[in-house]
């Protein structure tokens, strides 16, 4: 039985994508990933500089399964071009985490482990996943957060503080859609925010943050905290499967980018609209 399973694995091809800033932060790991996957599986790597050759690389997979190694922000780049060329129902992705933004694929349950992804990729069971399809076409793979103030401030003292990661979100704003912008939105925001039609929260009532999560089962779970004067206000919670938010120009962090400004979005669930390799339960 063992026998029959390795010749299995071994007999299956990927098409390992690494992505240039997962090559130019930890190439440690990209070698310990590349050789752990060539160990189980044939393998062709694909090493692409740019835009252009990732998308090439994309449309000449095949059947091969495809394996992305790199941060959050590569996997939501591999997963946004499948969406748009409407060919993630019949893909299922794999991931190796490697880099410094990994909330995401933490979040989604992959190992952050070189070793320990690799081995998933080889030996894990595909998960079907609710995305979140904006009226731009956009997706969100984990969860969309309004305003982004502090991680994207986060981000901009990162960034100079270390020349080398300017160098990385250069490359990689070549790399993603536009839409991405650094984000100085005001901590109280005045939005609607409609759930299914309905009115959640309306203009007349300041908002302090807005999360939007994919839930299960072609549901959105939203949460809004109003705006507090004293006494902590509770939160407003709802469910359901498209979400419109509108009002002043905003600014919004969905995955590892920070978008907008724009004045009205909406956010439809697209349930089981993609597969990711998990470990096996």
């Amino acid at each position: 039985m063992a026998t029959s399973a390795t010749s299995e694995a071994s007999s299956e091809q990927l098409l390992v994508v690494i992505d240039p800033v997962a090559r130019r932060t930890d190439g440690e790991s990209v070698r310990i990933a590349k050789d752990v996957l060539s160990a189980g599986a044939q393998t062709k790597v694909c090493l692409p500089d740019g835009p252009e050759e990732f998308v090439r690389a994309l449309s000449r997979r095949g059947s091969r399964r495809l394996v992305v190694v790199g941060d959050d922000r590569a996997l939501v780049r591999a997963v946004s071009l499948l969406h748009r060329q409407r060919e993630l129902a019949g893909c299922a992705l794999s991931m190796v985490p490697v880099g410094a933004a990994l909330s995401v694929a933490r979040s989604l349950g992959v190992p952050t482990g070189a070793v320990a992804a690799a081995r998933s990729v080889l030996d894990g069971a595909v998960r079907r996943m609710d995305l979140l399809v904006d009226d731009s076409d956009g997706v969100v793979l984990g969860a969309l957060r309004i305003p982004p103030l502090s991680e994207a401030h986060t981000s901009l003292e990162e960034a100079a503080g270390h020349p080398w990661l300017r160098t990385a979100q250069s490359l990689v704003r070549t790399l993603v859609p536009a839409r991405e912008a650094p984000a100085h939105a005001p901590r109280a925001a005045r939005l609607r925010i409609e759930v299914d039609g309905e009115t959640l929260v309306d203009l007349d009532q300041p908002v302090e943050a807005v999360s939007v999560v994919p839930g299960e089962r072609g549901v959105a779970e939203v949460e809004v905290r109003p705006l507090s004067v004293g006494a902590e206000a509770s939160p407003v919670r709802a469910q359901g499967r498209t979400v419109s938010v509108s009002g002043a120009d905003f600014r919004y962090r969905a995955d590892a980018g920070v978008c907008g400004p724009v004045r009205r979005r909406t956010w439809t669930v697209w349930e089981g609209a993609w597969g990711l390799t998990l470990p096996g339960r």
